[in-house]
């Protein structure tokens, strides 16, 4: 009986060691979570993270990450470092952004446009008589944002064209209403992205082209910017963020049925939508180069308040 109770304690007290390790250890995995706001807008083009959400691969590898939907890119430069860790951005919004003085970086890469995978297209109505940049002088062209990445590629184009930027209209009109301000006649050319883009082509409106490939054949497109501080305190970090997106991405390809699901939960698309639109090409490194590209671009515009050093804008992963 005596043995009994002994054998009765010892194994109670393992027990009790084996739950506190395991308290411990929960503990443990717990602490080392790094906390990370990221801001994205409900597209194709931020996919990977919604996948490496979903399917636990920030925290593998070491990340609680929060993902907070916004619709006006141009507003995030201003909310690295206060509101989120890392936030989407374009290169004119964060070149214009260091132009007027605020700390904000590159961190990571995101998307590409390039000659064979196009994400955005210049419509004019069929009947528009519009063949080309030389029949835009004059015309009211709908940009999402004026100022932002988009318009500043269709300005770009059009000079490169021999046509005078200040020749046309810029008229801010949102995605979904471009198609309804083309038909009415109030604007004469549209700078559209995919999905909106087989909508408007599908109801019998004609594409310009892309003049995104203006400024190169592979041109950096919407990628992750953060706090420069805090890029300059936590590249670590930054590297947890690249290597997390790039395990998405190889999960994606292994994956396709079930990245559309997700791309279906986060974007709301209809499934009709989401089982035809194409993913960006997608890279998660990011070098300075990438950026002198649009420095220049913003400088043949006469579009920046102030000198911009390209080497400054990246902080990425050690």
């Amino acid at each position: 009986m005596y043995r009994r109770q002994i054998a009765i304690g010892a194994l109670a007290a393992f027990a009790a060691a084996a739950l506190a390790v395991s308290f411990t250890t929960t503990a443990v995995a717990q602490k080392k979570l790094t906390p990370v706001r990221a801001a994205y807008v409900p597209v194709a083009t931020w996919l990977p993270a919604w996948v490496a959400k979903d399917k636990g691969l920030f925290e593998k590898h070491g990340l609680d990450v929060t993902l907070t939907p916004t619709q006006n890119l141009s507003l995030l430069p201003g909310t690295v470092g206060k509101q989120f860790e890392f936030a989407a951005s374009t290169p004119p919004d964060l070149i214009k952004a260091a132009a007027g003085g605020l700390d904000v970086v590159a961190t990571a890469g995101q998307a590409l446009e390039t000659k064979h995978n196009q994400a955005m297209q210049l419509i004019v109505r069929k009947d528009s008589g519009i063949k080309g940049p030389q029949d835009l002088k004059g015309k009211a062209i709908a940009a999402p944002t004026l100022g932002a990445v988009m318009h500043v590629a269709t300005l770009y184009w059009l000079k490169k064209n021999g046509v005078d930027p200040n020749s046309i209209r810029g008229v801010e009109v949102p995605f979904p209403n471009m198609g309804d301000q083309l038909k009415a006649g109030n604007v004469d050319a549209v700078e559209a992205l995919v999905p909106f883009t087989f909508v408007l082509l599908a109801q019998g409106n004609v594409s310009l082209g892309d003049p995104m490939m203006a400024v190169g054949d592979e041109v950096l497109f919407p990628f992750w910017i953060s706090s420069g501080a805090w890029a300059r305190a936590n590249r670590p970090v930054i590297k947890t963020w690249i290597d997390s997106l790039t395990e998405a991405k190889a999960w994606m390809d292994a994956n396709p049925k079930e990245t559309r699901d997700i791309l279906a939960k986060y974007s709301r698309l209809p499934p009709a939508v989401v089982q035809k639109v194409p993913f960006p090409t997608y890279s998660f490194t990011i070098k300075p180069e990438q950026l002198g590209v649009w420095v220049d671009v913003l400088n043949e515009l006469g579009q920046l308040s102030a000198p911009v050093d390209k080497a400054k804008l990246v902080v990425t992963a050690p």
